[in-house]
C-alpha cells in the first residue's frame, strides 16, 4: 500500500520525490465572454442598418414614449426610434474605435521596438519622435481637422486618434525592448548570425504580447470615449448617429429632467458593455501571457494517489511522506 503524500511548499528549489503532475487550466471563460459581446457588437455594426426597423432620422408622432413592443427603447421628443439609432450608430463607434487601435498598435510597435532595439543615432532619433507626439492633444486637434475638412467623417477621426495615441504605447514597448535586447537568448541569437528582422520577430516581439494586447485594447477605448465626447459636446463632421449623438440630444432636451430615462439609458449600457467586453479580454490575455495570473497565482498539484491540493506559482513542491515527517519529530 502506497503511503499517502503530503505537498508542502518551498521557496527554494528542491527535488521532489514522488510522481506530481501540475496542471493549467487557460482562463478561457473571461476571453469567451469578452469575444462574444465583442462579436455581438460586430455584428450589429455591419448589419445595423438592416436590423432597425425604423430610420433612425424619421419622426412621427409617438413622442417620448417609453419602451414598448413597437419602439424597443422609446421615442425622442420627435418621435424617432431610439433603438434605431443605437443600432445605426454602432458601425460608427466599432469602426472608430478599431481602426485607430489597429493603426495606432502598429506605429507603437515599428517605433517602440525600433527605438529600444537599435541603439545610436537613429534609436534615438525614432525615441524623440515618440517624445514629440506624447505632448500632442488629440481632441484640439480633432475638432481643429474637423472644422477645416467639410465632412470629414469618421476616417479623418480615426486617423487622426490613431496617430495621435500611439506615442505611450511606443514608449512602453520601447522600456521593454531595452530590456530584453540584452537578454541571453537574444544574445545567442545574435552569436548564431540570426538577421536582426528574425529576432525582433521571433525572439523580441513574443515576449512584448501582453503590452501590445494592452496597448491596442486601451487605444480603442480611448477612440470610443474620444468619438463619444466629441459627438455629445456638438463637435460637427461626426457620423450622423452615434452613442455620442445619441446622449448629445437627449441632454439637450433634459431627458433626465422630463423622467425620459430610456434616451440616455441605452447609450450608456452599450459604453459601458463595449467597455466590459475590452476589459475581459485584456484580462484574459495577461492570464494566458504570465503563468502567474493563473488560478489567482496558484495551480492545482495531482499527487501519486490521485488527491489534488493547491499550491502557488513560484514554490517548488516537496512531496515528502508521512513516515518521514514523523521519524522527524513533525518538522
Amino acid at each position: 500500500m502506497s503511503q499517502p503524500i503530503v505537498v508542502s511548499p518551498q521557496p527554494t528549489a528542491a527535488v521532489a520525490t514522488g510522481r506530481a503532475r501540475i496542471r493549467f487550466r487557460i482562463p478561457s471563460t473571461k476571453v469567451s465572454i469578452g469575444l462574444a459581446i465583442l462579436l455581438l457588437f460586430t455584428l450589429v455594426a455591419f448589419f445595423g442598418d438592416a436590423l432597425a426597423p425604423f430610420d433612425p432620422s424619421k419622426r412621427s408622432n409617438d413622442i417620448l414614449q417609453s419602451p414598448s413592443a413597437k419602439h424597443w427603447f422609446g421615442t425622442t421628443h420627435l418621435g424617432q426610434d431610439i433603438f434605431s439609432q443605437i443600432l445605426v450608430g454602432t458601425r460608427s463607434v466599432m469602426f472608430v474605435g478599431f481602426f485607430a487601435g489597429i493603426l495606432a498598435t502598429v506605429i507603437a510597435v515599428i517605433v517602440g521596438v525600433t527605438s529600444g532595439y537599435l541603439s545610436g543615432f537613429l534609436g534615438d532619433s525614432v525615441s524623440t519622435l515618440s517624445n514629440v507626439f506624447i505632448v500632442i492633444p488629440a481632441l484640439p486637434l480633432i475638432v481643429i481637422v474637423t472644422n477645416v475638412i467639410p465632412n470629414s467623417g469618421d476616417w479623418a477621426i480615426a486617423l487622426v486618434i490613431g496617430c495621435t495615441s500611439w506615442a505611450w504605447g511606443s514608449r512602453l514597448l520601447r522600456a521593454q525592448t531595452l530590456s530584453l535586447r540584452n537578454r541571453d537568448f537574444v544574445q545567442a541569437a545574435k552569436a548564431n548570425g540570426e538577421s536582426t528582422w528574425r529576432i525582433v520577430t521571433v525572439e523580441i516581439l513574443p515576449n512584448l504580447t501582453a503590452i501590445i494586447a494592452s496597448s491596442f485594447i486601451g487605444t480603442v477605448m480611448f477612440a470610443v470615449m474620444t468619438e463619444i465626447a466629441l459627438a455629445y459636446v456638438g463637435v460637427s463632421g461626426i457620423s450622423e448617429w452615434n452613442w455620442g449623438e445619441v446622449l448629445f440630444w437627449a441632454q439637450g432636451q433634459q431627458a433626465l429632467a422630463i423622467g425620459a430615462w430610456w434616451w440616455f439609458v441605452p447609450a450608456g449600457l452599450c459604453i459601458a458593455l463595449l467597455g466590459t467586453a475590452l476589459a475581459l479580454v485584456n484580462f484574459g490575455i495577461d492570464e494566458i501571457v504570465n503563468p502567474r495570473l493563473r488560478g489567482g497565482g496558484k495551480a492545482v498539484v495531482r499527487t501519486a494517489d490521485g488527491r489534488k491540493t493547491r499550491m502557488r506559482i513560484g514554490f517548488t513542491p516537496v512531496l515528502t511522506p508521512r513516515a518521514d515527517i514523523a521519524e522527524s519529530g513533525g518538522r
